[in-house]
């Protein structure tokens, strides 16, 4: 079977359109919720912005971010923590509040690429898939005791995997019998179960290791509690900038942008529809395919 592997190099997606609607200010305070390797925060400040704090739940990115922003860094306030807790962040900073916020969801490419991270279907490395390594069970310890029944729910329901009951018995066989020795062993039963022959667009194994990425990290519920507080840490004429890859977070993003914009005066929502990458910018970057881009502004 000859798969199409995902790309292995990080771009940031939607760079443009983050830009233009955060409208970046030099007397202006900007958050990099998901920080990553640190592309929207280059082009913030690049765009003008005067400080940007940049969250990260992964210690590795921060400082890889540091290193990439190169000059760039002396106007951004790294901080390892989890993008939830934006608002005790900005008030151990000294911050009432702040005059745009972009949020990147889900996993970066160079978080992929790290063997040893365990996100990686592609190469062998540990169970492990924790954004933040230095806190909650790792994959090996959330698989270690869940029955058949509940690990198809969450591949289906995480992972849209139509072949989800026949996958996590095999994963909970191979459990059993010693065998998901790391990424490369389980991404093996995945593919053997999940089943297909010939050329692939997407990897058999993709949909399970999303879903089991998004379990280990609680996503979706971290997701609905930024959700919740990221729009009060905002300044009149603020906006936040949601990107979500997954339907789900994005249905999440979508039902609660529309219920603030239709229930609290404070705040207007700027897309009635989400905003997409362009062909070229899809052809550039693959992972830009599935991206959409919502965005809030607090008007009073």
């Amino acid at each position: 079977m000859r798969i199409l592997e995902s790309e292995p190099r990080h771009e940031p997606v939607l760079l443009a359109a983050v830009v233009e609607w955060l409208a970046p200010r030099h007397d202006a305070v900007y958050v990099d919720a998901t920080l990553g390797f640190g592309g929207h925060t280059a082009a913030l400040v690049d765009a003008g912005a005067g400080r940007v704090v940049g969250i990260d739940r992964d210690a590795g990115a921060l400082e890889l971010a540091r290193r990439r922003l190169g000059g760039r860094a002396d106007r951004v306030t790294f901080v390892h923590d989890d993008y939830r807790r934006v608002p005790a962040v900005l008030a151990a900073l000294g911050l009432a509040e702040v005059d745009g916020i972009v949020a990147d969801l889900g996993v970066s490419s160079m978080q992929i690429d790290e063997a040893s991270r365990g996100f990686s279907f592609r190469q062998a490395g540990p169970l492990d898939m924790r954004m933040d390594r230095a806190s909650g069970p790792t994959l090996a310890e959330r698989l270690a005791d869940v029955d058949d029944g509940e690990l198809a729910d969450v591949i289906f329901q995480l992972g849209d995997e139509r072949h989800s009951r026949r996958i996590a018995r095999a994963i909970v066989a191979a459990r059993d019998r010693g065998a998901l020795t790391d990424t490369a062993a389980l991404a093996s039963v995945v593919r053997r179960a999940a089943g297909g022959k010939g050329w692939q667009r997407i990897d058999p194994a993709t949909r399970t290791f999303q879903a089991l990425r998004i379990w280990v990290n609680d996503e979706l519920s971290g997701l609905r509690t930024f959700l919740d507080v990221a729009p009060g840490c905002l300044a009149v004429g603020g906006r936040l900038a949601v990107i979500a890859f997954h339907s789900l977070e994005d249905r999440a993003v979508k039902q609660r942008f529309r219920a603030l914009g239709t229930d609290d005066a404070r705040y207007r929502v700027c897309t009635k529809r989400p905003l997409s990458p362009d062909e070229a910018e899809c052809a550039r970057n693959p992972r830009a395919t599935s991206a959409h881009l919502r965005v809030l502004e607090r008007v009073a």
